[in-house]
């Protein structure tokens, strides 16, 4: 039975074609197929997925396994006509991790630092001082306390920030004050200098980051979204920015990607745009997993990190 890359992207992208080379390399005997050249339909037994294009899922089936070569598996489960029996599974790697964690260090440090600021008076060649809060006092709020969440809390924390967790169900991490349910949300921003968003994308997350989350952060707070674009109330936070009540944020995901050529957030002065790169993951990290999870569902062994669809992560 055969494996399928499905994803709606060019697949002599460098990084899979490193993946595809790594994977045949490591097992040689592997039927490893990539879309769409897909072959017989009733031949596909599990599927790589990554942004797969809707109703091609449906039309295998001998489908017993999606393993989702993203962080998150919202584009997965969008999908109207996707097989319920199928268990879906998410890749964790330690490379995607500590990637994830140097992105937002990067960004907290970029920002209490008043870095921004710096390149603008640069660029009027004005030699002036800006004061800064210490990093024990400049307080940083995780949304998502899952395995990302928790890693880039732990890493803040490390260094010295003042860092605070917010996640759907109560948590107790070590040098982290955390809150938990909605009820507790609006307590949680109040003293935040910056917010990361490291939420799933579900019905109750879609749209958090919006006028009334940034009202009840402190004024001149910081915006940093590696969740997904549609957290992100777009309009909301123009409006915040021009206000004041935002004063900076880095952004690596959008409602539409590639970003379109016209877009405000291009060249607005306090917004920093990434690509969709802040954890993109390691080839070579992900073939182990990938293999262990293709063997552990031929052999009838359990799988872990099933996604459990009623939540979404």
């Amino acid at each position: 039975m055969a494996v399928l890359i499905l994803a709606e992207i060019d697949p002599t992208d460098p990084w899979f074609a490193q993946l595809i080379t790594k994977l045949k390399n490591r097992k040689a005997d592997l039927d490893l197929r990539v879309w769409p050249e897909c072959g017989k339909p009733e031949e596909i037994e599990i599927v790589l997925a990554w942004l797969p294009p809707l109703g091609v899922m449906q039309t295998f089936p001998n489908l017993k396994l999606i393993i989702s070569l993203g962080a998150s598996v919202d584009r997965i489960l969008v999908d109207p006509d996707l097989p319920n029996h199928i268990p879906i599974v998410r890749l964790v790697s330690e490379g995607k991790t500590w990637q994830m964690a140097e992105y937002v260090t990067l960004a907290v440090l970029l920002f209490q630092r008043r870095f921004m600021e710096y390149q603008a008076l640069q660029r009027s060649r004005r030699w002036k001082y800006l004061p800064v809060l210490d990093a024990r006092v400049f307080t940083v709020g995780i949304l998502g306390l899952g395995v990302l969440g928790l890693t880039v809390a732990k890493k803040l924390a490390a260094i010295g920030f003042a860092v605070r967790g917010w996640s759907r169900s109560p948590k107790a991490i070590a040098g982290v004050e955390c809150f938990h349910g909605r009820e507790q949300f609006k307590l949680f921003l109040r003293t935040c200098q910056a917010i990361v968003c490291l939420l799933p994308l579900t019905p109750e997350t879609e749209g958090i980051l919006c006028h009334d989350t940034f009202s009840a952060l402190p004024t001149g707070a910081y915006l940093i979204n590696v969740g997904r674009g549609k957290h992100l109330v777009e309009a909301d936070l123009l409006s915040a920015l021009d206000s004041g009540q935002i004063a900076g944020a880095c952004l690596d995901v959008f409602d539409t990607e590639p970003l379109p050529n016209d877009h405000p957030f291009w060249s607005h002065p306090h917004i920093i745009v990434t690509p969709h790169i802040a954890a993109p993951g390691m080839p070579e990290e992900v073939v182990d997993p990938i293999l262990d999870t293709i063997n552990c569902s031929r052999e009838g062994r359990p799988l872990e990190y099933v996604i459990d669809r009623n939540r979404g992560y």
